[in-house]
């Protein structure tokens, strides 16, 4: 895959996912606002270049082709440490979405909830 196809695909990934506002604090945040640090930083001070990255997180359809196109002209694709960032970015999305839906099941003697509960989340406390 080229650079700038990781850089994009970890962005879109982000955004699309709804990870932009939903990632706890944590390891995921990180990269992904490091990516965008970082990537703030290859612009230069380039305020329409900086705007068309904000605007990918609403509408990533729309600005994936300008961004691009700002992400080549500034030369983010050949910066190795925002490759790195993006290919970090890729993997912590692809475990939350690994571990999201997982089933757990318990056997013996359980008590407590009653009904059907399929299709939806249940929280519950077992002592």
């Amino acid at each position: 895959m080229e650079p700038i196809s990781v850089i994009i695909g970890a962005l879109s990934s982000a955004a699309t996912q709804g990870i932009v506002h939903s990632f706890s604090q944590g390891v995921g945040q990180e990269f992904y606002q490091d990516l965008k640090d970082l990537i703030k930083k290859k612009f230069g001070g380039d305020t329409k270049a900086e705007m068309i990255l904000e605007e990918y997180e609403q509408d990533p359809e729309t600005f994936e082709k300008p961004l691009e196109k700002k992400l080549v002209e500034a030369g983010v694709d050949k910066d190795e440490e925002i490759l790195n960032v993006a290919k970090k970015l890729l993997e912590k999305l692809e475990e939350q979405q690994t571990t999201a839906g997982k089933t757990t099941n318990y056997y013996g003697n359980i008590k407590g909830i009653a009904g059907d509960i399929s299709g939806g989340n249940i929280n519950q406390n077992i002592n």
